[in-house]
């Protein structure tokens, strides 16, 4: 049976991929912040928390799947929050690293690990836009973290790669999104069941296309 973790579950895209790879056979590991419906609770953006937490499991993981995250402030460059900004970090870039790195142990006791990090088309660096900049920023900056870390983990075997969701009907997203949190999390475990070392540190879209940076 194939072990997930899969974070940020109780809603949104977390919740329609835990549901999905429930209906596949998986057993999942539901994190969440506040334990409500969770299995492990931490607090993403505290990497010494989610280190603590993890070092409780004591099973091999197969499949980490880093989905929390939030949209942060709509503050312009010209006038930044700087203290939502440095939050909107935390949680969009160091979490996915500190999730993934305390996960290693329990990857490395499976035959087939695998790290996938929900990005976002937004973090593409062709495009010249500015709203929501934090939130851009922090999608090319987990973007450059996972990429040097498929890098690192290449040796152990252990696969790392990106996922760009496109543009999805979560409160994040909004009701007038292309994509439903369902369609979106089938072709994300799709990608998830047949991701090998040799995708390791590429991006994808959720239907399983290799898209650019």
């Amino acid at each position: 049976m194939v072990q997930s973790l899969i974070t940020g579950r109780n809603r949104g895209i977390g919740a329609a991929l835990a549901a999905e790879a429930e209906t596949r056979g998986h057993s999942i590991l539901r994190a969440t912040r506040t334990g409500q419906g969770g299995d492990i609770i931490f607090d993403i953006s505290d990497p010494k928390q989610v280190e603590q937490a993890m070092a409780a499991v004591n099973q091999p993981i197969d499949i980490v799947i880093n989905n929390a995250g939030i949209i942060g402030p709509d503050s312009p460059t010209t006038d930044m929050d700087w203290t939502a900004m440095a939050h909107t970090f935390a949680v969009n870039v160091a979490r996915a690293l500190a999730v993934s790195t305390a996960c290693l142990d329990n990857l490395r006791r499976s035959d087939s690990p695998r790290i996938l990090t929900i990005s976002s088309q937004m973090a593409y660096m062709g495009y010249a836009k500015s709203d929501r900049i934090s939130y851009r920023a922090s999608k090319a900056a987990v973007n450059k973290v996972m990429q040097g870390l498929a890098t690192d983990l290449y040796p152990d075997g252990i696969s790392v790669v990106l996922v760009d969701p496109g543009w999805v009907q979560t409160d994040m997203g909004g009701a007038k999104a292309e994509l439903t949190p369902t369609e979106v999390a089938a072709g994300i475990i799709d990608l998830a069941e047949r991701v090998t070392l040799e995708h390791t540190g590429k991006f994808f879209r959720w239907i399983g296309e290799e898209r650019a940076f």
